[in-house]
């Protein structure tokens, strides 16, 4: 690592334990730490923004914003968006911090996050238009290929995302697809007809 990296990580882990011990986080500070989780280049280290953005802010919120990243983002963006959704799912436990509320409890309204999740699914539609191959790995390779992971409604995007990572000139997309097709993984009787 340079030296103005390894200065980066000793600030953030220098500013993530504070940001857990505080009850509350002040409502501006909302973008910028979803700007830092998304900005840092390291999937481990962009959790040091992400889980107290997600105690303080509540689950639901920090996976919207990483929608809106995905939606309409540069593809540096996207990517670090794709890195940090794996951090919002984080277990949350009332004695981690102090964001929780008497004995424990806070609104589960904060952490509701299934329509979210749905969301996610539909905008990682975004492989097949980015041009950057890379974006297009990081994005589909973190898509579920079970069936079962995605709502109905979004069967038949699954289905046209399939058959174009079957196709696909990059040899990891079409493993995807055939991770997808493998029994127990996705049912591929219901989209072989499909070309």
């Amino acid at each position: 690592m340079e030296p103005k990296d390894r200065h980066a990580r000793h600030l953030a882990h220098a500013v993530r334990k504070p940001l857990l011990e505080r009850t509350r986080l002040p409502e501006e500070w909302f973008a910028p730490l979803m700007a830092a989780a998304v900005y840092d280049p390291d999937p481990s280290f962009c959790r040091w923004f992400v889980e107290p953005a997600v105690y303080a802010f509540g689950r639901r919120r920090v996976m919207a914003a990483l929608v809106d990243y995905l939606r309409i983002g540069t593809d540096a963006e996207r990517a670090g968006a794709v890195r940090a959704w794996y951090s919002a799912h984080v277990p949350l436990r009332a004695d981690r911090t102090p964001a929780y509320g008497p004995r424990g409890v806070r609104d589960p309204a904060l952490d509701e996050s299934q329509d979210i999740k749905a969301a996610w699914l539909e905008t990682s539609q975004v492989f097949a238009e980015a041009t950057d191959l890379q974006m297009r790995h990081r994005v589909l390779l973190g898509l579920p290929t079970s069936r079962a992971a995605y709502p109905p409604p979004l069967h038949e995007l699954l289905e046209s995302t399939l058959a174009s990572a079957r196709v696909h000139p990059d040899p990891h997309i079409r493993r995807w697809a055939a991770a997808a097709d493998q029994p127990g993984s996705y049912p591929s009787r219901q989209i072989r007809g499909n070309p």
